[in-house]
């Protein structure tokens, strides 16, 4: 079984504190964050409303989805309260200088 094949998507300094940039990864919509030092990568697309997490707030380790309110945790994916109940994917993140990369290979 092979590990996760990481992908570069940006670098750090496209990255603004608490504001999401949205990454066409080979085809998957995923937003990367920079909160606090450090950069976390999940599935752009909320699993409530099928809109994209990417034009929301960041705070406290969240993102809210812009449309209904639903925070997912920037770590796991899981939603912090309704109307989501459904996590979204949180993928690995790694950085290798300037380079911010990303792997679709779930961590489990």
């Amino acid at each position: 079984m092979s590990g996760p094949n990481f992908v570069k998507v940006c670098t750090k300094d496209q990255l603004a504190e608490d504001t999401p940039l949205l990454v066409d990864l080979d085809g998957t919509p995923v937003s990367v964050v920079l909160t606090e030092g450090e950069v976390f990568a999940i599935y752009d697309i909320c699993s409530h409303a099928n809109v994209s997490l990417a034009e929301g707030e960041v705070e406290d380790g969240q993102i809210e989805c812009w449309l209904h309110g639903s925070c997912f945790d920037l770590r796991t994916g899981k939603p912090s309260g309704p109307p989501a109940t459904r996590p979204v994917p949180v993928y690995p993140v790694k950085i290798e200088g300037d380079d911010v990369l990303v792997s679709l290979t779930q961590e489990s």
